[in-house]
């Protein structure tokens, strides 16, 4: 007789399928690093000029996400203690950067913060200079625009598993704000400011698109933007693996810094009652947090509106090569949705059945390795057997997939699960298993996770600028690359209108693929 609860070991669906999608990810990331160790010369070391790159690239990275962490908690705070309408159009508002792409937010950081921008223009009438937007300046601010939603939400979780029943006994006691700031709100935020601090110093390690278009010379150089300077304009394999290898040691440290940081215990549970809040009552506190809310969201929606004004004028001068960017753009994104869900959909069904711990080990690599650094691998790869400036599209493709597959397991595992512990025991009697489950039950019912995983990783594909400019040649270039060749250019009207072209079809095919997902639930 068993000692404990033990799940049943039998499954309706395989694991093998997702054995074999893990073990193809396995090889696709940990063939690329390879590559790049053994191409890292032993015998020499990095330069002054790679050390500085290693140096700012911590520093800002350091810089953008206390900056992030520090706005955001005032922001959560006031969210968390403010009811109001339009309050939850708002809190999804704060996901949208999330599949805005780089370069069309940085156009638009440029319209609003530049030099001619609507903040330097009304900073001259009041007889100021200019924002300083290159170098470090808009490195930061481009950072803390991408990641200041993220850090918000992240910290807002963290005030709302905060049991209500606590607050009712502040208000029993007669405690004021000060007194819930100290005894509930701080050490709420020491348990989950650090996790979120550690995140986006993550995220802003492996800073490209970024860094290449607002890094402003020799002295705002990041570590990737040095990879990618080695690779196309010195063709230095040596230095870029090392590079690449400084790049890897310095992901996988904020990695564990972030998994260290994020398991410390909470309130407790409570019965899940409506939060109320007595403390912050005063007209004061109401216009303090009215105006946080405001200013964040103004910080956050001026940009995209300045994009569509801006683009619009735009659209009527793009010259031909965007729209053969865009097509490249739409093919890569479909090709790189492809991929993505031939390999997520099995590695959830594997994880869900349980018995496939290493599966998800495997899809969570895509977190710890920076695309550029597989890139590199890749190219290293391909470089002695064939063209690989030729196979430009379909490598973009398969490593924009790589990079999806984390947050899309993130969405369909759960799901996955539920569904073989629920339907799993009657499919085993009805002698279900195999294709029949997966064809019948499981896929039929996972489709609004999976349309939802396939709008996210189609979006994320269609702004990418990070792989294609290590392997693009002069005539296929995605619309991303094409922006920033524009840019380069000084077309700045054709720039914003193939940023405004670009946002339209990341939003539409997002939108497209989600729905497409959920359509048969609402019907």
């Amino acid at each position: 007789m068993a000692r404990r609860a033990e799940p049943v070991r039998a499954a309706p669906v395989s694991a093998w399928p997702g054995v074999g999608a893990a073990c193809f990810m396995a090889v696709l990331i940990c063939g690329a690093l390879l590559a790049v160790a053994l191409n890292a010369e032993t015998g020499r070391g990095l330069g002054r000029a790679d050390w500085s790159a290693i140096r700012f690239t911590v520093s800002q990275a350091a810089l953008s996400a206390a900056i992030s962490v520090a706005i955001a908690i005032p922001v959560a705070r006031a969210l968390a203690r403010r009811r109001f309408a339009g309050r939850s159009l708002l809190i999804t508002l704060l996901g949208a950067p999330f599949i805005l792409p780089v370069i069309v937010a940085v156009l638009g950081l440029l319209a609003v913060f530049g030099r001619g921008g609507w903040i330097s223009a009304a900073l001259g009438w009041a007889g100021f200079g200019p924002v300083p937007i290159y170098g470090l300046h808009g490195v930061v601010l481009a950072h803390v625009f991408f990641n200041l939603p993220l850090a918000t939400r992240l910290i807002l979780q963290g005030w709302q598993e905060i049991p209500a029943e606590r607050f009712r006994l502040a208000a029993q006691l007669g405690a004021g704000s000060g007194a819930i700031w100290r005894l509930l709100e701080l050490p709420m935020l020491r348990r989950v400011a650090p996790g979120a601090l550690a995140v986006i110093f993550a995220v802003c390690l492996t800073s490209f698109a970024v860094a290449l278009t607002l890094g402003g010379g020799p002295k705002a150089t990041t570590i990737e933007l040095a990879i990618y300077q080695a690779f196309r304009f010195d063709f230095d394999l040596g230095r870029a693996a090392l590079l690449s290898l400084a790049q890897l040691v310095l992901t996988f440290a904020a990695a564990l810094l972030a998994l260290k940081t994020s398991g410390a215990e909470g309130f407790g549970a409570g019965l899940d009652r409506p939060v109320q809040r007595w403390d912050a009552s005063s007209t004061l506190l109401r216009v303090q947090d009215g105006a946080l809310i405001v200013l964040a969201a103004l910080f956050l929606l001026l940009p995209l509106l300045a994009i569509v004004l801006d683009g619009v004028p735009g659209l009527s001068v793009l010259p031909w090569s965007v729209f053969r960017a865009a097509g490249y753009s739409i093919l890569v994104a479909l090709g790189s949705t492809c991929v993505l869900l031939a390999l997520a959909v099995p590695m959830a069904a594997s994880i869900a059945t349980g018995r496939a711990g290493p599966v998800e080990l495997a899809g969570l690599l895509g977190l710890a390795v920076s695309p550029l650094v597989i890139g590199t691998g890749l190219f290293l790869i391909v470089n002695p057997v064939a063209d690989p400036f030729a196979l430009a599209l379909p490598v973009t493709a398969l490593v924009n997939a790589a990079m999806a597959l984390p947050f899309a397991l993130r969405i369909l595992v759960p799901a996955a699960r539920e569904i073989v512990v629920v339907q799993g025991r009657l499919a085993l009697s009805l002698d279900m298993r195999g294709w029949p489950f997966v064809r019948r039950v499981l896929l039929p019912r996972l489709r609004p996770q999976i349309g939802f995983a396939a709008g996210l990783a189609a979006a994320l594909s269609m702004g990418d600028l990070g792989v294609i400019a290590l392997f693009a040649d002069p005539n296929r270039a995605t619309l991303p690359l094409q922006i920033y060749r524009l840019m380069g250019a000084y077309q700045m009207e054709a720039a914003a209108g193939a940023a405004l072209l670009l946002l339209i079809l990341s939003v539409a095919l997002f939108w497209s693929l989600d729905r497409g997902g959920r359509w048969h639930a609402e019907a």
